[in-house]
């Protein structure tokens, strides 16, 4: 386990040591992608639909080809499943990305949390614990969650109503 958490430092520290990846100085992609890895795992096995948002995110998000994305999430399941909590990664995202960059990230977590039409109370915590490490409100973290529950809504349903998850 030691090994893991050692090489995924060393990873982050200097990302060369895997030439198929495109990453910056810190790793924040991998970071993210953990994060996104994380929340698809909550509720056991990913399903096929939650795969397929996740690689469609990662290809359109991060702007990769379908192979650099297969090994990014690859990499990320692996730090992912030795990571202890998300800090590990919300610390190498907030000194990488700005403001903008991890609002993008909490929309993608959303996007996965709707992507199997089920959002569990722990897929919520888990966004809401992450989006709190980002630096990200509360507000613009429940604003994003109804961005995201609307868009997948059918137009004649009128969406969902802010007042229904004053919870969140």
């Amino acid at each position: 386990m030691l090994d893991g958490l050692r090489q995924f430092i060393a990873d982050i520290v200097a990302p060369s040591a895997d030439p198929d990846l495109a990453f910056d100085d810190t790793g924040y992609l991998l970071a993210a992608t953990a994060l996104l890895v994380h929340v698809v795992s909550l509720d056991g096995e990913p399903s096929a639909i939650e795969k397929r948002k996740l690689h469609g995110l990662i290809e359109n998000r991060f702007k990769l080809d379908p192979g650099t994305a297969d090994h990014l999430i690859a990499s990320a399941t692996r730090a992912e499943g030795e990571a202890v909590d998300l800090y590990h990664f919300t610390s190498v995202i907030m000194r990488s990305v700005n403001e903008e960059g991890r609002l993008r990230i909490i929309e993608m977590m959303w996007e996965l949390v709707y992507a199997d039409g089920q959002v569990s109370e722990f897929e919520d915590n888990v966004v809401w614990r992450a989006a709190d490490l980002l630096g990200i409100s509360s507000r613009d973290r429940i604003d994003l969650k109804h961005k995201v529950a609307e868009q997948r809504q059918p137009a004649s349903s009128g969406g969902l109503s802010k007042a229904a998850d004053v919870t969140t």
